[in-house]
């Protein structure tokens, strides 16, 4: 499996030597067959929701091993249904959603309230729904950075689902909003034995500056996670960081010299743990965004983004357009390549 691995690596085959040294590992809550017991039962999570996280944890070809892979199809209400589907038109249909997660081996599958709702009688006891209560939509001219609510809490427990996820998009002139309804969504989640997973996500115009988008530097993803965390979401889903120092080059809030000359570097894993960090130290995971399909070279993309994850110290992957926008074998075989990763006992924590 190792070689398999490193020949999808081409050039970045480094990367599965690298040893972080600005935040060491052992410093980390690290994924693993107790994880639900050695941090979550610390907290004050109730027990049913504890029950939720451990059915998630113990679903697909990653059952029992601390790490999840989760197939998320919601993109349809942004994107487009179209441009999401367009590609392979079998998934307008949501149960050919929920048939690719769990041919694919995933632990979970998360799709819109209307989608899951379609096929909850015959599929929610089967694999873990998790039922996206709120979207952005681009329908809306001129486009605007918002979230809004499509779905209650209420809702997502009467169709079966173990998980709610929501987004928040920090950084624009609406987020304080979003994170007051997302605060009480996942409150209200947990009362009734529902796991609660965050996208958090930065959405604002002035983080491009200079030809660099900073929407995923390593400073800024970090700070959203942190306040992700703090709102008591159990898992953080966050776009790998491709760059850093966002705070300094564009010259607002307030951060430490020792985050760029200490903590981390400019190694992808380096940065990828300083999103961990921000977790609580890995109490609560970090899944990272499998990114856009752009055809040729997704199944190698995958894999590198699921190695530095993993040796971050992250808690799995969730990759939706680049399994789903191809024939139902092909996603498959993606999906199967991102889990082979985490259960590769050679592709250690660096």
């Amino acid at each position: 499996m190792i070689s398999k691995i490193e020949q999808m690596l081409g050039d970045d085959k480094d990367l599965l030597t690298y040893e972080c040294k600005g935040i060491p590992k052992s410093q980390l809550y690290l994924p693993s067959p107790t994880y639900i017991d050695d941090v979550f039962v610390q907290s004050d999570r109730p027990i049913r929701v504890l029950s939720s996280l451990r059915w998630l944890m113990n679903t697909g070809r990653l059952a029992g091993t601390g790490y999840v892979s989760i197939l998320p199809v919601d993109q349809g209400i942004e994107h487009s249904g179209g441009a999401s589907f367009a590609p392979h038109p079998e998934l307008f249909d949501p149960e050919k959603i929920v048939e690719l997660a769990i041919e694919g081996g995933c632990n979970g599958v998360v799709s819109t309230f209307g989608g899951l709702g379609a096929v909850a009688r015959k599929y929610a006891h089967k694999i873990p729904f998790i039922v996206k209560i709120n979207h952005n939509e681009l329908l809306t001219y001129p486009n605007k950075f918002d979230q809004v609510m499509f779905a209650s809490v209420e809702d997502a427990f009467n169709l079966g689902a173990a998980g709610v996820g929501a987004t928040i998009y920090f950084g624009s002139d609406l987020s304080m909003r979003q994170l007051q309804e997302v605060s009480e969504a996942f409150s209200r989640a947990h009362e009734l034995g529902m796991f609660t997973v965050l996208w958090a996500y930065l959405r604002n115009n002035a983080f491009k500056k200079d030809g660099v988008d900073y929407h995923t530097a390593a400073d800024l993803t970090g700070q959203a996670n942190h306040i992700g965390v703090t709102i008591e979401a159990d898992i953080i889903k966050q776009k790998q960081a491709t760059t850093n120092h966002g705070y300094t080059k564009i010259g607002f809030g307030k951060t430490h010299e020792k985050v760029y000359t200490e903590l981390t570097s400019d190694n992808p894993i380096d940065l990828c743990r300083y999103q961990v960090a921000n977790c609580y130290m890995g109490r609560i995971g970090l899944i990272n965004s499998g990114g856009a399909s752009t055809g040729a070279g997704d199944l190698e993309a995958a894999v590198r983004t699921a190695v530095i994850n993993k040796r971050a110290g992250g808690l799995g992957l969730i990759s939706g357009r680049k399994a789903f926008q191809r024939p139902m074998k092909e996603g498959i075989a993606l999906l199967n390549a991102i889990q082979d990763v985490y259960l590769c006992k050679e592709v250690t924590i660096a």
